[in-house]
């Protein structure tokens, strides 16, 4: 006679007492004891596997290993993601297959009658066997440049009705190649890891393009008939006019591929040779990084943790679009952020969720601008506010109040370097004593693409990349590394990105000189006097340590060392 599941927990460590609280709940509610102890978070599931291990007498697989991916395949995506199976492979004339629910017999009897073999179960954790039918499935979505070249002429009338929300692309049946070609490049974008998709029609073709760590790759070209189709295509999905080829559109639409939601903000405009399309991919379960993950070097980042325990003040983050000004904002947020705090940020768009935080997305269209919504939540009893982006004089103005009346305050500007954010505010009219009476920090920052560890080639610095990157020269010999290239980065050299950063901090000095209305070039010496570390100074700190490349420095930093 089999033992019972809690009995062999208790064995494992789990104390009588929950045991007693989970099967008084099970009397209750009905249900699986193993089920109902997870959800109180009284064991793992890995624990209850190695229960249902001992007591069904099958073996438990943290590792599913070597994968027959015809085999695999076989089973549809919705029975293997409904009934967490897979078949593994085929040993000694029987199937093996790992699943997370053993006790489930109506498995062992569908795989039975659907190979008309021999199956043996092994048990393994239900994150692993959807994690392998994600990767199989997705592994055996065409690419985009196979779909297209299968494209007919008589195939391009149709086009499917809108997608349901979320719909997972990889449990799409749909054999229309427009449908397949787009759900090939979404499919393909998110796998490539890119943050944007560029569809750009040209006299006689149509070119996709991704943008991958900040640099923009051709990926496909595309027959020039098949052009207004894939317009069509994205309209559907992202709830846009079909008919209005002529004005520039807006939407989004949000989906699911390999389990992953992806929202995806879509923009349509009108060119000479029809209308261009660019879909931005924003990943939910990589929004939101912490502060010491992000690329702080660890003196500033300890400034910077200063500077936001403050309860009042002005911080304000620099830099050209993409630069990552949001991520480097919502860490901020997310490391303050506490019950007894109240959060409001107005954004435009809002890109992530933050628990605990209010966010209010700006809308011209009803007058909801930045200034208007500044006002409003300060109607609101806030302690932080961030506004997404200082754009004009009221805005500025009313930030500056805020600021000075006891509310912390995160915003942005669009300027080249920390220094020039002063200016910019002078040309916005703001005064000069309310700048320096306001203003704590400002941060620039920059992305640079982290390099391949996989890969890299180490070599010594040049005296050349010495004087670019302004470290001294000396005896010793820096052994740096640069980009080769291999299947893991996609042949790049590159693999994801950190950010670096310049810090100014405003202290008497630079306040007196804001007051006397010095210009950038003063302001920002004075700060590299006092020890201020520049943008291309801390890229050059990254490149010494390994994880990027001069040109990567030299790329994003070059406008401001010429």
């Amino acid at each position: 006679m089999s033992r019972l599941i809690g009995e062999l927990l208790t064995e494992s460590g789990l104390s009588p007492e929950r045991l007693k609280k989970a099967l008084d709940l099970q009397q209750k509610r009905g249900g699986r004891i193993g089920t109902l102890l997870m959800r109180l978070n009284f064991v793992t599931e890995a624990d209850v596997l190695q229960a249902l291990g001992s007591q069904l007498g099958l073996p438990v697989q943290e590792d599913l290993g070597e994968i027959d991916r015809e085999l695999a395949l076989t089973l549809p995506i919705s029975y293997a993601k409904k009934s967490f199976v897979l078949p593994l492979r085929k040993e000694n004339g029987a199937i093996i297959a790992a699943t997370s629910e053993p006790l489930n017999l109506a498995i062992l009897d569908d795989l039975q009658v659907l190979f008309s073999s021999a199956i043996a179960l092994v048990i393994a954790p239900s994150e692993k066997i959807l994690d392998a039918i994600n990767r199989l499935h997705s592994e055996d979505l065409d690419h985009a440049e196979g779909v297209a070249e299968e494209m007919e002429e008589e195939d391009l009338s149709f086009l499917a009705a809108e997608l349901e929300e979320p719909t997972d692309l990889l449990d799409t049946t749909d054999d229309a190649p427009i449908i397949r070609l787009v759900n090939s490049l979404l499919s393909q974008a998110i796998r490539e890891r890119a943050s944007d998709i560029h569809i750009e029609p040209f006299e006689k073709e149509v070119v996709a393009r991704f943008r991958i760590d900040g640099i923009l790759y051709n990926i496909l070209t595309i027959q020039k008939r098949f052009q207004a189709s894939i317009a069509s295509r994205v309209k559907i999905m992202s709830g846009l006019n079909i008919a209005e080829k002529r004005l520039p559109q807006d939407g989004g639409m949000r989906i699911k591929i390999a389990g992953r939601d992806v929202d995806i903000r879509v923009s349509i405009v009108p060119t000479a040779f029809g209308e261009r399309i660019v879909l931005r991919l924003l990943y939910r379960e990589s929004a939101l990084l912490p502060l010491d993950k992000i690329g702080f070097a660890a003196d500033t980042e300890e400034r910077f943790l200063e500077l936001i325990a403050r309860p009042h003040g002005i911080i304000l983050v620099t830099g050209p679009t993409g630069s990552g000004k949001t991520t480097t904002l919502y860490a901020s947020l997310s490391k303050i952020n506490s019950p007894d705090k109240n959060i409001i940020t107005i954004e435009d768009p809002i890109e992530y969720q933050l628990k605990g935080i209010g966010q209010i997305q700006v809308n011209s269209k009803i007058n909801l601008t930045f200034a208007a919504g500044l006002r409003s939540v300060l109607r609101q009893d806030p302690d932080v506010i961030l506004v997404g982006e200082i754009r004009d004089s009221e805005t500025a103005e009313i930030a500056i109040q805020a600021a000075l009346t006891g509310h912390l305050v995160f915003s942005t500007l669009h300027t080249n370097d920390s220094a020039g954010a002063v200016t910019r505010l002078v040309d916005m009219k703001v005064e000069p004593f309310l700048i320096s009476s306001s203003v704590m920090a400002i941060l620039a920052q920059r992305l640079v693409r982290l390099l391949c560890t996989e890969c890299r080639e180490p070599y010594q610095l040049t005296a050349l990349e010495m004087t670019e990157l302004e470290i001294k020269p000396g005896s010793e010999a820096h052994t740096v590394y640069r980009a080769k290239g291999c299947e893991s980065c996609f042949q790049t050299g590159y693999l994801g990105r950190i950010a670096i950063y310049e810090l100014l901090l405003m202290d008497d000095d630079i306040r007196q000189l804001i007051m006397k209305n010095a210009d950038a070039m003063t302001v920002r010496a004075t700060a590299m006097r006092k020890g201020m570390r520049t943008l291309r100074q801390d890229g050059a700190r990254k490149v010494l340590e390994g994880k990027t490349t001069v040109e990567e420095v030299v790329r994003v930093t070059q406008r401001e060392t010429q």
